[in-house]
């Protein structure tokens, strides 16, 4: 990527008027008997001018930390990022719903962080994943402080590469975890070398009724999924894809057209012509780039900032149909 679009997509985000600028708080969800502490970060409405803030190395948010929240009785929207990413890989989304009126919380998948990659891919993770939905989600409406704020009628989820597996499998899919499963047999995959040896997973995958939409993008893996798998997924989808000719980089194009061959009802389906795998991400800074080129690296022509306008448009528009806008209950 080069700086330019960078810089653009700052002056947009500091364009934003006043009464729509999105704030920042961070929290943390208690270790408990379900699980280890989970850090978190909510975006908000607010009604201060957004500026940048120093994410963390390198990394930019653009935003007002700790800014009083603007409205009530508001959506609320649960992110989960990808494998071994991070709270703020999807950063400009949560800005851009937080500035249309949505609560928006994105939180680390403990042993799946860039920081902490000891449950990567693992048997263990495919159950404690969506677990960590449903934990934050309990604490968003009843230890965050400014649980107030939202209407826990109106809950949302987006979902990114493993987070679009943890994604379904929060909304009612039963991913299909034993030993023998046909694809798993051949797979590489940590998870399905673990069942191959006789592992067992650790409890039942845990579903969240409390959400009523969801966007997925990308979801890996599949194979677990099989369409009786995901009888049971019956809220509004919005399902996206990378470009399967982009494909040369092992991620791209897998596996949102399978998933979506395999849901009771047909999703919002959108494939997004020569977008890689991490062309989703946010838009990189300069020291992102040069750190890691391969996910600040779009194909050649393909322009990420502008694509995210058009990406949050749609993902505003839906989310606002399927929960409503900010205070119409």
């Amino acid at each position: 990527m080069r700086c330019a679009p960078f810089v653009l997509s700052a002056l947009l985000l500091l364009a934003v008027s006043a009464a729509h600028a999105a704030g920042l708080r961070h929290f943390d969800v208690p270790a408990d008997p379900d699980g280890p502490a989970i850090r978190g970060v909510a975006w908000h409405p607010c009604a201060e001018p957004s500026h940048e803030i120093d994410a963390r190395g390198g990394r930019t948010f653009f935003g007002t930390n700790d800014c009083a929240i603007v409205g009530d009785k508001l959506p609320l929207i649960v992110i989960s990022h990808g494998r071994r990413g991070w709270l703020g890989g999807h950063h400009d989304t949560a800005a851009a719903l937080a500035d249309a009126g949505f609560i928006v919380v994105s939180i680390n998948h403990p042993t799946d962080t860039e920081r902490d990659t000891s449950g990567t891919d693992s048997l263990a993770l495919m159950v404690e994943r969506p677990a960590d939905i449903k934990r934050a989600i309990d604490y968003a409406l009843q230890g965050w402080p400014d649980a107030a704020h939202i209407d826990a009628e109106r809950i949302g989820l987006y979902g990114f590469s493993w987070g679009g597996y943890t994604g379904l499998a929060a909304i009612g899919g039963e991913p299909d975890l034993r030993k023998g499963l046909p694809n798993c047999q051949t797979s590489s995959l940590r998870a399905c070398k673990e069942l191959e040896s006789g592992e067992k997973p650790s409890g039942p995958v845990v579903h969240d009724p409390r959400i009523k939409a969801a966007i997925i993008v990308d979801p890996f893996p599949v194979l677990f999924f099989a369409a009786e798998n995901l009888k049971a997924v019956t809220i509004p989808i919005q399902l996206w894809s990378s470009d399967p000719a982009q494909n040369g980089d092992g991620l791209s194009g897998c596996c949102a057209a399978a998933i979506n061959d395999r849901l009771p009802s047909r999703p919002d389906f959108h494939l997004v012509k020569d977008a890689k795998h991490f062309s989703f991400l946010a838009t990189c800074t300069p020291a992102e780039t040069a750190k890691m080129p391969a996910i600040c690296t779009d194909a050649p022509g393909f322009d990420r900032l502008a694509f995210h306008q058009r990406f949050h448009a749609a993902a505003i528009a839906f989310f606002k149909t399927q929960l409503g806008e900010a205070g119409t209950r």
